[in-house]
């Protein structure tokens, strides 16, 4: 209570005149624009490539081009989602795949984390900062990569069973990724 009655405050019922209200751009703000004061909106000021800046405008010979792909595609739509599907049989094993490679690593590392935990908290061992960090970077990272290697590693042939590892498979399926590429670049 002492402390309310030393802040010294003017009693709430006596009002100052108040100072007038000097608006000013806030610091953060850098533009070579001048600032209106009586505009109250905020606008982005950052212009990145294809965020703001110049409007992108489409002739009507590209909306007519466009709107004439998208009959031909709607008219043969079978046809094309035949080709690019990934037969369900693929998908599963390629869902199995990603999640062992992704999930053990991921595992492995947390498991790791505990350990060091359980070993400061004991006094067995003063592991360092950097071990966990390191480690926690490693098996994270590995868990990336192994979404890629799952995915290229799984024999895209739903009749063919694949290789434990799969490393066959992700040597025949490589190029076959990068095929339509090297086609592209040829022509």
């Amino acid at each position: 209570m002492k402390t309310l009655v030393c802040l010294e405050l003017p009693p709430f019922h006596f009002k100052k005149a108040s100072p007038p209200r000097i608006e000013r751009s806030p610091p953060f703000l850098f533009t070579t624009k001048p600032i209106s004061y009586t505009q109250r909106t905020w606008k982005l000021q950052a212009e990145a490539k294809g965020f703001g800046g110049e409007s992108v405008t489409v002739s009507k010979k590209n909306k007519k081009s466009q709107s004439d792909n998208l009959i031909k595609n709607t008219n043969n739509g079978e046809e094309d989602d035949n080709t690019d599907n990934i037969p369900e049989v693929v998908f599963e094993k390629m869902m199995v795949r990603i999640l062992f490679f992704v999930g053990s690593p991921m595992a492995i590392g947390l498991v790791l984390l505990k350990v060091f935990d359980k070993l400061k908290e004991e006094g067995i061992w003063d592991v360092p900062l950097w071990l966990p960090f390191l480690m926690a970077s490693v098996a994270f990272g590995s868990s990336g990569i192994g979404l890629a290697y799952g995915t290229l590693s799984t024999s895209w042939d739903p009749d063919k069973k694949g290789s434990v590892l799969g490393w066959e498979e992700a040597q025949q399926n490589w190029p076959e990724l990068w095929k339509e590429e090297n086609e592209s670049s040829t022509d």
